[in-house]
């Protein structure tokens, strides 16, 4: 492993942010993790403290966010890597969803993403050094009937951290777009957010997806522990992609969906050729 790193961390109370927080301390580095309460932040201290710093952020609240990064940075030290991991899942037919709830969706998974990121960057510019870690999901690329907005916002982190990577390359700065499938945290439980059903014509075809979804969470095929380790392994690379899938799972479905892909662009490639002037 090279030097221990200060590492900022979205979401660090439970799933893929408790277990990346937990496996970056016994490797040596440093933490500090945003949680929603005090209750949970001295919690999340008492895991090692002098090496693991609680903040209080609601990843919505735009305008927290450029002071408490500008805090962190002149109280504990320079941030090494920034992962945008604060994320919830929400479960609906788009027809029987509120506009609401996509506003909200996209408000947590991508707006306050992006708000750290920008908070950050005029360090990480200043040092030309720097790497972040968006934590998007397989659904970012490949897509599953009744997640329309969840899908929709996980497209939009990686379409913006695939963008990232050409414009900060200049500056020594690495993105990677962290694509899990389907792992054991709370995603498909507590977390997340489900639309009242109200059109029978959906019953047929949806409501059998979303008894499978929740008797399935717990059971999923992926650890976190172990998704956690490999996050880890980007840190040490001299060369991060930007792209990271995790999950056996997520591998076959997104090389499945790039088979389709090829298939349909080679059958309509010459209608898609003939609109050049």
């Amino acid at each position: 492993m090279t030097s221990a790193k200060l590492l900022f961390i979205t979401g660090v109370s439970s799933g893929f942010g408790r277990a990346l927080a937990e496996q970056a301390l016994q490797a040596g580095h440093r933490i500090v993790g945003t949680l929603r309460n005090e209750q949970a932040k001295e919690a999340f201290e008492a895991l090692s403290p002098g090496r693991c710093f609680g903040r209080i952020l609601d990843v919505t609240d735009f305008s927290a966010i450029p002071p408490l990064v500008d805090a962190v940075e002149q109280d504990i030290g320079a941030v090494d890597v920034l992962v945008n991991n604060a994320g919830y899942g929400h479960e609906g037919v788009m027809e029987e969803s509120p506009m609401d709830d996509m506003i909200q969706q996209f408000n947590v998974n991508v707006f306050g993403a992006v708000a750290l990121i920008k908070a950050f960057l005029p360090y990480f510019r200043a040092r030309r050094a720097g790497h972040i870690l968006n934590i998007t999901s397989m659904g970012g690329f490949i897509t599953m009937p009744g997640i329309s907005y969840y899908c929709g916002s996980k497209f939009a982190l990686q379409g913006i951290s695939e963008t990232l990577t050409q414009e900060l390359k200049p500056f020594n700065i690495a993105v990677t777009a962290v694509q899990p499938g389907s792992f054991r945290t709370d995603w498909a439980g507590r977390s997340m957010v489900r639309a009242a059903r109200s059109i029978s014509d959906y019953d047929r075809s949806f409501a059998p997806i979303r008894e499978t979804r929740m008797k399935r969470s717990g059971h999923q095929p992926g650890d976190p522990v172990k998704a956690a380790s490999a996050i880890l392994q980007l840190l040490d690379s001299p060369a991060p992609p930007t792209s990271l899938l995790l999950g056996s799972d997520a591998v076959t479905l997104v090389r499945d969906k790039l088979q389709r892909m090829i298939t349909e662009i080679d059958a309509w490639e010459a209608a898609s050729r003939s609109t050049d002037g």
